[in-house]
């Protein structure tokens, strides 16, 4: 119930962002300026352009808090609670406001975070990552013990319609050589169709692994299965409605956990000179 309720709220907050927005600058241009609509426009411009830049010009991660928008969206309620009460006095016309701002607060403390990850004792370091079978593009059955041998990096991504995934991966597709160098393996795996993963394969290409987790039987199998959490609406694009969290794995030549990311955030992520690092670690031992 709570993930379902996830799924229709991260789709229907942007939009009710803009509508409010549109509505705004609307009464704006035939009414007058007032201070309750300065406040309102902070936070509904803050809200969308946040939401719009992040599919325009997509980072591979951001602060947890997100305080630079935090800030303006804070002083466009205070200004507009304040004009509501003081000057207008009518605290009603603050409802957008009010709505919207408590919209910021659960997407930040209640959307965005996972909860009881650090409980997952399957990857824990110095574990021995489980066998997983997949599928690659054409369907063929691929077995993680292929990759034994060499130090291997498992990106676990949302899909082609997650920006912050797409971005993540961008980073590690631009440290392909110092990868080659290390000799590692790299292997994203999403469960999106079949042909969105084409789709990425084709964009990308380079020796990377492009692996398909079907039906979410992996996520399941390491517990990182994300229940109902992609956006609702993204489903009419082939996607289905479970996913997986975040997560990367990277092991040694033998199959050992060396490093899992499990973050709690979906917004957090590593940077790839993490990587890098944590395989020269390995290197160097």
């Amino acid at each position: 119930m709570n993930a379902t309720l996830k799924s229709i709220f991260i789709a229907l907050f942007p939009v009710t962002s803009l509508y409010f927005l549109i509505m705004t600058s609307i009464q704006i241009y035939h009414d007058r300026l007032s201070i309750n609509n300065i406040g309102q426009l902070f936070i509904f411009t803050t809200i969308v352009a946040f939401f719009a830049l992040l599919f325009l010009k997509p980072v591979a991660r951001t602060k947890a808090g997100l305080t630079i928008h935090t800030f303006f969206i804070a002083i466009g309620f205070l200004t507009s609670i304040i004009s509501s009460i003081i000057i207008e006095k009518n605290i009603n016309i603050a409802l957008p406001s009010i709505g919207l701002f408590i919209g910021w607060i659960l997407y930040l403390k209640w959307y965005s975070t996972f909860k009881n990850r650090e409980n997952n004792k399957i990857l824990k370091v110095g574990n021995q990552l489980p066998e997983l079978i997949l599928e690659d593009i054409h369907k063929n059955e691929v077995s993680t013990s292929r990759f034994i041998g060499n130090p291997s990096i498992y990106l676990f991504y949302r899909g082609n319609w997650c920006p912050l995934c797409m971005a993540q991966i961008k980073e590690i597709a631009s440290q392909y050589k110092e990868l080659e160098k290390r000799n590692a393996n790299v292997v994203f795996i999403s469960p999106q169709p079949h042909a969105h993963t084409n789709l990425l394969a084709k964009k990308f290409g380079l020796h990377f692994n492009y692996l398909i987790d079907q039906n979410n039987k992996v996520a399941k199998q390491l517990q990182i299965l994300s229940k109902s959490g992609i956006p609702m609406g993204f489903q009419v694009l082939g996607y289905e409605s479970d996913t997986v969290m975040p997560t990367v794995i990277i092991t040694d030549a033998k199959g050992n956990i060396i490093f899992a990311d499990l973050t709690d955030n979906y917004r957090v992520r590593p940077e790839p000179s993490t990587f890098l690092e944590i395989l020269d670690q390995q290197i160097n031992r």
